[in-house]
C-alpha cells in the first residue's frame, strides 16, 4: 500500500466522531511499515551509489575493471617508454669510442 494511502486512511480514522483504537493502529502501523521501506530502499541506493562514486566493484557494473585495465595500459606504456630511454642511452655509451 502506498505511503499517502496509509497515511489518509490513518488521517480520516483518526476525523470520525467515533474512532476506532484498533483501526487506527492498523493505519499507522502500515503507515510505519511503509515509511520503513522507502528509508531501506533509500538507504540502498544511496550505498550503490557510494560504491559508484568511490570506484568499488559492485553489481553491475565495469567501471573498476575498465579503471584498472587502463591504469596498467598507462603503466605499460610508462614502461616502454623508459625501457625505449634506456636502450638509447646504451646505443650512445656504445658508440663512443
Amino acid at each position: 500500500m502506498a505511503i499517502s494511502t496509509t497515511l489518509s486512511n490513518a488521517i480520516l480514522e483518526m476525523s470520525k466522531e467515533k474512532v476506532t483504537e484498533r483501526t487506527l493502529d492498523r493505519h499507522a502501523s502500515q503507515f510505519t511499515a511503509s515509511v520503513q521501506r522507502v528509508e531501506m530502499e533509500l538507504s540502498s541506493q544511496i550505498r550503490y551509489l557510494t560504491q559508484v562514486a568511490t570506484g568499488q566493484p559492485h553489481e553491475g557494473s565495469s567501471y573498476s575493471a575498465r579503471k584498472d585495465a587502463q591504469m596498467a595500459v598507462n603503466r605499460v606504456e610508462y614502461t616502454h617508454l623508459k625501457v625505449r630511454d634506456l636502450a638509447r642511452t646504451c646505443d650512445q655509451m656504445l658508440e663512443q669510442p
